[in-house]
C-alpha cells in the first residue's frame, strides 16, 4: 500500500510549470465564484468536483496516470452537478469518461508503466473513424435524449457529449489527436454550460471550469509530452529511472 501511496505522489511530479500554474489560477478562480455566491451544498460538491476535475486533465496533459483516482472522484460530483441541471447526457459523459480514462488507468498495470512512451498518432483511416463516430454519437444521443428526457438542450447537450465520448476513447487509445476532440469539448462544455447558467440551471463555476479546461488543451499542443518531443523523452527519462528504482528496491525487499 505504501509503494502504491508513493507512486501515486510520484504522478503529481514532474509536470509542466505552466501545468501547475494553471491549477493555482483555476482554484483562485473557483474559490473567488464560491464565496461570491451563496454557499450550498450543490455549489460545494461543484468546487470540489471543479478543483479535482482540472487536476485530471492537467494529469493528462503530463501523460500521468493519477488521472483514474482524480478522474473518478470529480465524475461523482460532476454527475450530481448535471442531474440538477437535467443536462442528463452530462452525466453519461462523465460516466463515459471513468470506463474509457479511470478505469483502465487503474485496472491495467500496462497503462501505468512510462504511459509517456506509447504515445502515437493517427492514420487517414483513423481520422475518418473517428470523426464519423462523433457525427453518429451526436444525432443517435441527442435524439434519444431529446426523446425520452426532460432535458431543456438536449442537442447541445449531445454536441458536448458525442465530443468527449470520442476524445476519451482516442485518449484511451494514446493518439495524442485527441487533443484536437478536446478543444471541441472545451468550447461546446462552455457553450453548454453558459447557456445552463443564464436559465437558472447551474452555477458559473462550470463555466469557469470549462474555460480552464480549454485553455489547458491549447497548452497541450506546446508544453505537453503528447505534442512536445523534448518534454516526452524527458519524462521516458525520468519514467524509466523511477522504474528502475521501484523494481531495484522490491528486489532488496524480498532478497
Amino acid at each position: 500500500m505504501s509503494n502504491y501511496l508513493h507512486f501515486l505522489g510520484h504522478q503529481l511530479k514532474g509536470w509542466p510549470q505552466q501545468n501547475y500554474y494553471l491549477f493555482f489560477f483555476s482554484l483562485g478562480c473557483q474559490i473567488m465564484n464560491l464565496v461570491s455566491s451563496p454557499i450550498t451544498a450543490l455549489t460545494i460538491t461543484t468546487f470540489i468536483g471543479t478543483t479535482l476535475g482540472v487536476l485530471c486533465i492537467l494529469a493528462i496533459n503530463a501523460a500521468k496516470s493519477v488521472n483514474g483516482w482524480l478522474g473518478i472522484l470529480s465524475a461523482i460530483c460532476f454527475i450530481v452537478t448535471g442531474l440538477a441541471a437535467k443536462n442528463y447526457l452530462s452525466m453519461a459523459e462523465q460516466l463515459a469518461y471513468v470506463v474509457t480514462l479511470d478505469l483502465p488507468v487503474l485496472l491495467s498495470a500496462n497503462w501505468n508503466v512510462n504511459m509517456v512512451s506509447k504515445i502515437r498518432k493517427f492514420t487517414g483511416k483513423t481520422w475518418f473513424i473517428a470523426i464519423a463516430a462523433t457525427i453518429v454519437v451526436y444525432f443517435v444521443s441527442g435524439s434519444l435524449i431529446g426523446t425520452f428526457t426532460n432535458d431543456p438542450r438536449p442537442w447541445v447537450d449531445a454536441i458536448s457529449f458525442s465530443i468527449s465520448l470520442t476524445a476519451g476513447v482516442i485518449c484511451f487509445l494514446r493518439f495524442n489527436n485527441q487533443y484536437f476532440w478536446w478543444v471541441a469539448s472545451g468550447l461546446a462544455q462552455m457553450v453548454l454550460w453558459f447557456i445552463s447558467f443564464r436559465q437558472g440551471s447551474a452555477t458559473l463555476a462550470m463555466f469557469i471550469n470549462s474555460s480552464i479546461y480549454l485553455i489547458n488543451d491549447v497548452l497541450a499542443f506546446t508544453t505537453s509530452p503528447w505534442y512536445n518531443k523534448k518534454e516526452r523523452a524527458r519524462l521516458i527519462k525520468e519514467e524509466s529511472s523511477y522504474n528502475e528504482d521501484s523494481t531495484s528496491n522490491v528486489t532488496h525487499a524480498h532478497a
